[in-house]
C-alpha cells in the first residue's frame, strides 16, 4: 500500500495533510491513456464522413478530431457532428464507425510507452485497478486486450454503457470507485484528455494526465495535478518513489507508536 496524495497544485506530488492517505487504487482511461489509439479512430471517422460528405467532403484533421472527439462519447460526437439526426441514424453511423476502428486498430495499437511496466509495478504493490472510458465496452474490452492486460483490470467501467453521464461528468470514476470499494482519496486517475481530467478532479480525485508538451497547459489548467510524456516519465517513477518512502515512513511510525 501507497502513502500519500497528490498535491493539488499542477505538477508536483506531495502531501496534502499532516497524515498522509493510503493510495488504494488506480483507475485509467484507456484511449490516449494506455494507448495509441487516436490514429485509427481518425481513420474510420475520416472515411465514413467523406464517404457521407461531409465538410463538403474535405477530409477532416487530426486536428478537428483531437478539437472535437477526442475523450468523448459517440453520443457527445454524434450530437456535435449531426445535430439534425435521429438516434437511429446515429447508431448505425457509430456501428460501422466502431466495426472500422476495430480493424484498424488490430492492424497497429500499440501501448503508450512503458504502460505494461507500470500495470506490473501497480499490481506488484496491491493496489486495486479499474479502467474507466467514454468508449464501448465492445471498444474498450478490444483495446485492453490488445494490450495484454484483460487479466490487469478488476473493473471495466464504460461510459456508454453503464452510465446516465460521460466524462466530464463524475459520474464513471465515482461508480468505479464504488465498484472497487475505495473512496475518492484513495485514488489517483490517469488521463489524457482535458474532459477527462474534468471528470477526475471533479469525482475528488488527484489526476496525472499523460499529455504531449503542446497539450501540457490545457490538462493543468482542468486540474492535473502531474504531467507525465509516458510512463517511462522519470517525474512519474520519482514521484512513486516519493509515496513509498512516505509509506514506508508512516508504516514506522505506526510500529513505533
Amino acid at each position: 500500500m501507497m502513502s500519500s496524495k497528490l498535491a493539488s497544485s499542477p505538477a508536483t506530488m506531495e502531501k496534502t495533510t499532516a497524515t498522509p492517505t493510503p493510495v488504494e487504487a488506480v483507475l485509467f482511461d484507456i484511449d490516449g491513456t494506455m494507448c495509441v489509439s487516436d490514429p485509427f479512430h481518425h481513420r474510420a471517422f475520416s472515411e465514413l464522413l467523406q464517404k457521407l460528405g461531409y465538410n463538403s467532403g474535405v477530409p477532416i484533421s487530426p486536428e478537428f478530431g483531437m478539437a472535437h472527439m477526442a475523450g468523448r462519447s459517440n453520443d457527445q460526437i454524434g450530437r456535435f457532428l449531426f445535430p439534425e439526426w435521429g438516434q437511429d441514424q446515429l447508431d448505425a453511423f457509430f456501428a460501422e464507425k466502431e466495426a472500422l476502428f476495430a480493424r484498424y486498430a488490430g492492424e497497429g495499437l500499440r501501448e503508450i510507452a512503458g504502460v505494461t511496466d507500470y500495470c506490473r509495478w501497480a499490481a506488484g504493490h496491491g493496489l486495486k485497478r479499474a479502467a474507466v472510458t467514454n468508449a464501448p465496452r465492445a471498444n474498450a474490452e478490444l483495446m485492453i486486450s490488445i494490450l495484454g492486460l484483460s487479466d490487469f483490470f478488476q473493473v471495466i467501467v464504460s461510459a456508454a454503457d453503464d452510465c446516465d453521464l460521460p466524462k466530464p461528468s463524475p459520474e464513471p470514476y465515482l461508480r468505479a470507485l464504488s465498484l472497487l470499494g475505495v473512496s475518492a482519496d484513495q485514488a489517483i486517475v490517469f488521463e489524457d484528455s482535458v474532459i477527462g481530467v474534468q471528470a477526475g478532479v471533479a469525482a475528488g480525485m488527484p489526476v496525472i494526465a499523460v499529455a504531449e508538451e503542446s497539450r501540457e497547459a490545457k490538462v493543468v489548467a482542468a486540474g492535473a495535478s502531474l504531467v507525465i510524456r509516458d510512463y517511462k516519465d522519470d517525474k512519474l517513477w520519482a514521484a512513486l518513489d516519493k509515496l513509498n518512502t512516505a509509506a514506508a515512513a508512516q508504516v514506522d511510525g505506526e510500529l513505533g507508536a
